[in-house]
């Protein structure tokens, strides 16, 4: 969440308009509901398709049994065209900064890209388990160095649009 606070700042600072579906560590799943989960990405996704909003970025933290996996990753779906080309710019852009060596991944069978209609993308910015990714997750100038890629990433793509 502190990326995201950081991130929104930054694209404010810029002018643009700034859109969360949550401002803390919650989920908006309905309450006493059976699977979690799926209700907070549907009512997000709900949220997401009733804004005004020109692009999505959907930021979250990987992990996997394994240790060895590390770095930043884009995924997008092929629903909407202009996801893929959003996907390589913010790719791009995180191998030339944060040093990732992943590649933009199409993955059409995850519940939140089924029910959105607008343009954007899931951007996993590293892996808590791996030791390295989680030390740096948690360094403020690392942070910022996320925010301030995609940000960048975020005006590149309205320009080149």
């Amino acid at each position: 969440m502190s990326i995201v606070k950081k991130l929104e700042k930054k694209l404010k600072e810029k002018g643009a308009t700034v859109f969360l579906t949550r401002d803390g560590d919650y989920d908006l799943s309905v309450p006493y509901t059976i699977n979690r989960k799926r209700s907070d990405l549907s009512r997000r996704s709900n949220m997401i398709n009733r804004s005004l909003c020109d692009l999505y970025i959907s930021i979250h933290l990987n992990a996997d049994t394994s240790t060895t996996y590390h770095g930043a990753q884009v995924f997008y779906d092929s629903k909407v065209k202009e996801n893929k080309k959003i996907a390589e710019l913010i790719q791009e852009d995180l191998k030339q900064y944060l040093y990732t060596t992943r590649e933009a991944k199409e993955k059409n069978d995850m519940y939140l890209f089924h029910r959105l209609e607008k343009p954007g993308v899931l951007v996993e910015i590293g892996y808590i388990t791996n030791p390295n990714d989680r030390y740096l997750l948690t360094q403020d100038n690392y942070q910022d160095k996320v925010a301030n890629v995609l940000t960048n990433s975020v005006i590149r793509y309205f320009y080149r649009k």
